[in-house]
C-alpha cells in the first residue's frame, strides 16, 4: 500500500510563523514631489502576506497643515485613479493652463467691470408688478405684445 502524503500540522505553523519573522517594509519609496512641497511615498503590494494594492502616502510640506493642497494628478494617484505617478512635464502643463485661466478670467472681469452700468438688468419699473415678479420696460410682459409703453 503506497504511502499517502500527510499534511505537517506542525510544520505549516512553523514556516509561517518564520515568515512573519522577516522583516517587513514600514516606510515607502519615495516617488515624486509636487511643486506644494508635497513627498509622495508607496509601499508595494505583497500579495504573499495578504496585501493585494500598494499602500501610498503623502508627507506635507508644512506638517502642522490638516487643511493641505494637493494637485488634482497627485491625488488620483493617491486614491488608485490612476496607476503611474504623474511626471514632472503633466504637472507643469497642467499649472501653466491653470495660470492660463486665471489671467483670462482676471482681464473678462476687468473688462466687464468698467463696463459694469452697460452690462447691468434693466431698470424695474416703478409700481407696477405682478405679484412678486418684477416687470421690465426691456422684456415682454406677454411675449410678442409689449405691455408696457417706453
Amino acid at each position: 500500500m503506497a504511502n499517502k502524503p500527510t499534511r505537517d500540522l506542525l510544520g505549516i505553523i512553523w514556516q509561517n510563523f518564520w515568515k512573519s519573522l522577516r522583516p517587513r517594509q514600514f516606510r515607502g519609496n519615495l516617488i515624486g514631489e509636487d511643486y506644494f512641497g508635497n513627498k509622495y511615498y508607496e509601499i508595494p503590494a505583497n500579495p504573499a502576506i495578504g496585501k493585494r494594492k500598494p499602500s501610498r502616502y503623502f508627507e506635507p510640506a508644512d506638517k502642522e497643515a490638516f487643511d493641505q493642497e494637493l494637485t488634482a494628478e497627485w491625488e488620483a494617484w493617491l486614491r488608485g485613479r490612476r496607476e503611474e505617478p504623474p511626471t514632472r512635464e503633466e504637472l507643469v502643463k497642467n499649472l501653466q493652463i491653470m495660470e492660463m485661466k486665471k489671467q483670462n478670467a482676471a482681464q473678462l472681469d476687468a473688462h466687464y467691470a468698467k463696463g459694469k452700468d452697460a452690462g447691468a438688468l434693466p431698470k424695474q419699473v416703478e409700481g407696477d408688478t405682478i405679484g412678486t415678479f418684477p416687470k421690465y420696460k426691456d422684456y415682454d410682459l406677454i411675449p410678442g405684445k409689449h405691455s408696457i409703453k417706453k
